[in-house]
C-alpha cells in the first residue's frame, strides 16, 4: 500500500487518538521541546475516562496539566527530571520520581522495566518516502515509539526535519494527528559578570580542536562567548541551544578534527529559539540520534579531546557533587551528567568540567561545603570529577589526596566562606590550611 494511503487511514482527530488510551496505561511523552502539546491538551480534556494513567517524561517545558492538583484521579506523573511544572507534585507525594542515568532510559523501556504502552510524540511532516523525523527531540522519544505498544503521533509541519538515526516511517505509527502550531521555545539566559568571568576561566582549559558538550543555561553560553578565538571546535552533546548556531557561523566550530563522525555536529535533542530550529532543519552537518548512543560513556571516550561542562548545586570540599537537589528536595535528575563526565574521562586527552558560581540565594549560601546538605544526594563521585570552576579559579582534583582537594577547592570559593572553610578544614584533617 502507498504510504499516502497509509497516513490517510491513520489519521484521526486529537479527541479520538487519545481514546486509544486506557486506564492503568503507562504513557511515555515526548521530551522537552518536542513534547506533543495538542495531543498532551486533548488527553487531560479526556481525563474523565481515564483511571490511573502514568506519565512518564524527563524535561517538561509545558505547563504539565496531568501532574497539577485534582488530577490525581486520573493521572500519575512519574518524573526521571523534576522540572518547574513537576517539582511540586513530587515533593507534595502526588507524583513519584525516578533516578536514572540518561542514556540508560531507552534500556529501561526496553527491558521492560518500564513498559511503554502508548508514546505520544511529535514529528515532522513525512518525506517523499513517507518518514517523519522526530526534530528537536530524539533522546528518549524515538526509542519510546520504537518501543510502545501503541504509537500516537502529532504530525507538526513546523516540526524541523533533522538528520541521522532520527526517522520513523508512517506505518510504525498507530495513530496520527495534524498540527501547525510553534515548537516550544526556550529564550537564551541573561549572562551576568560572575557568568562571563566563570565562562571565561572554562574557555581557558579548552584547546584547539577539542569536541564539547555543553548544558543548557547562562554559564554554558558564556563558555561559547570565550571561544571565539578557538579553531576547528567540535560539538557531540546531549543538548545545544542558540549560542553554537554563532560559533558555527563565525566557522569556529568546523567538526573537522573529531575523530567520531567528523564533520558532524551529534545531538540529541535541542532547546533554543526558531533561530536554532531554523539551522537545523534539513542540515546534514547536523546528526540527532538517540540518547542511548550520544550518551553512552563508550560512544563519548571516542572523542578525541573531549570536554564536558556541567553544572551543580553544591560540592563538598573532597569533591562530591550534588546536582540535582536541595537537600530532601528534588529539583532536577541525573540527566547526562555522569553519562559524559564518565565518558570523558575514558577519553584520550579529556577533560571533565563542573562550573558553578561560588555562592547561591544573592551571595548567601556558599555552593562549596564541607558537607553536603542533610537528604542531599551524591550525582556526580568525587572519584570521577575532575576540574571544578568558579569565578574565583580553577580547581583540578584528579590525583589530588582530600587534604588537597579541599586546600585546591577552598581557594575558589567566595571570600565571604573561605575563613569558615579553612576552620572545617583544619578540624577535619588536623592541620593547618
Amino acid at each position: 500500500m502507498n504510504w499516502k494511503e497509509i497516513y490517510k487511514r491513520k489519521l484521526v482527530k486529537p479527541e479520538e487518538a487519545v481514546t486509544y488510551i486506557k486506564s492503568g496505561d503507562r504513557v511515555v511523552v515526548g521530551h522537552a521541546a518536542g513534547e506533543p502539546t495538542v495531543l498532551i491538551d486533548a488527553m487531560v480534556a479526556n481525563r474523565e475516562n481515564y483511571r490511573n494513567v502514568e506519565i512518564v517524561n524527563l524535561v517538561v517545558l509545558g505547563t504539565g496539566e496531568y501532574a497539577k492538583p485534582g488530577m490525581e484521579e486520573y493521572f500519575h506523573e512519574n518524573s526521571m527530571f523534576a522540572s518547574a511544572s513537576t517539582r511540586e507534585a513530587i515533593e507534595s507525594g502526588r507524583a513519584d520520581f525516578t533516578p536514572c542515568f540518561f542514556h540508560e532510559v531507552p534500556k529501561l523501556f526496553r527491558k521492560g522495566y518500564l513498559t511503554v504502552d502508548v508514546a505520544l510524540v511529535q514529528v515532522s511532516s513525512p518525506d517523499e518516502h513517507g518518514y517523519c523525523s522526530f526534530g528537536v527531540s530524539n533522546d528518549y522519544t524515538k526509542p519510546a515509539a520504537q518501543y510502545a505498544k501503541v504509537v500516537i503521533a502529532e504530525v507538526n509541519d513546523k516540526m524541523p526535519r533533522t538528520m541521522g538515526d532520527s526517522f520513523i516511517h508512517i506505518s510504525d505509527i498507530d495513530y496520527l494527528i495534524e498540527t501547525s502550531h510553534k515548537i516550544i521555545e526556550l529564550q537564551p539566559p541573561s549572562i551576568g559578570k560572575v557568568e562571563k568571568k566563570i565562562g571565561e576561566n572554562c574557555a581557558s582549559l579548552i584547546e584547539d580542536g577539542s569536541t564539547l558538550q555543553l548544558g543548557i543555561g547562562a554559564i554554558p553560553e558564556a563558555v561559547l562567548l570565550f571561544l571565539k578565538d578557538k579553531k576547528d571546535l567540535g560539538i557531540h552533546s546531549e543538548m545545544i541551544s542558540d549560542g553554537v548556531v554563532e560559533l558555527v557561523e563565525a566557522g569556529v566550530i568546523t567538526n573537522k578534527m573529531k575523530t567520531l563522525h567528523p564533520g558532524i555536529s551529534v545531538v540529541s535533542f535541542l532547546m533554543g529559539t526558531k533561530r536554532l530550529y531554523d539551522f537545523v532543519d534539513n542540515n546534514p552537518s547536523v546528526e540527532m540520534y538517540p540518547v542511548n548512543y550520544v550518551n553512552n560513556p563508550i560512544t563519548i571516550m571516542k572523542n578525541y579531546k573531549m570536554v564536558s561542562i556541567n553544572s551543580c548545586v553544591q560540592v563538598d570540599i573532597m569533591g562530591q557533587v550534588c546536582s540535582e537537589c536541595i537537600g530532601l528536595k528534588q529539583i532536577s535528575g541525573v540527566g547526562g551528567q555522569v553519562d559524559f563526565v564518565r565518558g570523558v574521562n575514558m577519553s584520550e586527552d579529556g577533560i571533565s568540567i563542573i562550573a558553578i558560581p561560588s555562592t547561591a540565594s544573592k551571595g548567601k549560601i556558599s555552593k562549596i561545603v564541607s558537607l553536603l546538605d542533610v537528604g542531599a544526594v551524591v550525582t556526580t563521585s568525587r572519584t570521577d570529577v575532575d576540574y571544578i570552576v568558579t569565578e574565583y579559579g580553577i580547581a583540578q582534583l584528579k590525583g589530588k589526596s582530600l587534604r588537597n582537594r579541599a586546600r585546591a577547592l577552598i581557594n575558589i570559593a567566595h571570600p565571604d566562606f573561605i575563613e569558615e572553610l579553612k576552620v572545617e578544614f583544619t578540624n577535619r584533617f588536623k592541620s593547618a590550611f
